[in-house]
């Protein structure tokens, strides 16, 4: 038997529809229909509150609302914001799945380490890459800060450090790591949208 790419459409087009009808398989467009309304009842007023964000991913700033769980205060959905200019509601694929930046049960808790020199990695916790992170901040900070130019003029800057903002921050974010970035004397501050 010979078969067209048309008919081959129209052949699992009237199958998946047949299926999703058989009371067998549950009524699938009515398993979707309940899905849709318990989902619209979690996102109700009276278990969340919903925030305009913007889409971290790229620089094209589509816009977002976020429904925070009033108990849990973690992000229960994030979806497309009708009223923004640039995207209107539609989000594409890496927008709409946002929400796993921050509300992702696979992301690593522990981080692999090695020590100067070493050859073996070692695993070690957000707390004490926090803790390195920062020691390191301050003795490059320390070690390049400038408190006058050659002209004698004050500028109480490194030039020891610079820092590359990450796609993946929101404008909240963004404004956050700038101004501490300004207030340890960074000059070399950009951000992935501009280069």
């Amino acid at each position: 038997m010979r078969i067209n790419r048309r008919d081959f459409v129209k052949l699992t087009t009237a199958a998946a529809a047949t299926i999703a009808a058989v009371p067998a398989f549950g009524g699938l467009g009515k398993a979707f229909a309940n899905t849709a309304e318990e989902r619209a009842m979690q996102l109700s007023p009276k278990w969340t509150k919903q925030t305009t964000s913007v889409c971290a991913f790229c620089s094209v700033g589509c816009g977002l609302l976020v429904n925070t769980d009033l108990k849990t205060k973690r992000a229960v959905n994030v979806e497309g914001n009708p009223d923004h200019p640039i995207n209107e509601g539609s989000l594409c694929a890496k927008g709409a799945s946002s929400i796993q930046m921050t509300e992702n049960p696979d992301r690593p808790g522990k981080y692999l380490y090695r020590a100067p020199f070493s050859d073996q990695w070692e695993e070690k916790d957000w707390d004490f890459c926090k803790k390195r992170i920062a020691r390191l901040i301050k003795k490059s900070r320390d070690e390049s800060f400038e408190k006058k130019n050659a002209k004698g003029q004050v500028v109480n800057r490194t030039m020891g450090i610079a820092s590359l903002g990450s796609a993946a921050l929101d404008n909240e974010e963004c404004y956050a790591m700038h101004s501490f970035m300004r207030s340890i004397g960074l000059v070399y501050v950009e951000h992935q949208a501009r280069i």
